[in-house]
C-alpha cells in the first residue's frame, strides 16, 4: 500500500463534493463483501482549512481515500 494520505495533504483541498459522493459510491460497493455498510455518510458540505467533511463522525476525505485503498488492495489479492 502506497503511504497513507494525512488528513493536512494539500491535495485534498481540490476534491469536490461531487468527487467525494463518487468516493462513497465505491466504497459501499467495495465494502460490502467484507460486511463495510455506513448508509449515512455523505458529505457533510463543512470544510476545515478548505477540506471537506465526510459525515461517519466528521472525519476526513483523507479517512476516507484511505479506507478505499485498503479496500482496492483486498479485491487485488
Amino acid at each position: 500500500m502506497n503511504s497513507p494520505l494525512e488528513s493536512h495533504d494539500p491535495y485534498l483541498r481540490t476534491c469536490t463534493e461531487p468527487e467525494v459522493t463518487s468516493l462513497i459510491r465505491e466504497l459501499h460497493e467495495r465494502g460490502k463483501p467484507f460486511g463495510i455498510r455506513w448508509g449515512s455518510v455523505a458529505v457533510n458540505g463543512a470544510t476545515v482549512d478548505g477540506r471537506l467533511l465526510v459525515d461517519f463522525g466528521d472525519t476526513s476525505v483523507a479517512t476516507l481515500l484511505n479506507l478505499l485503498a485498503l479496500l482496492r488492495e483486498a479485491a487485488q489479492e
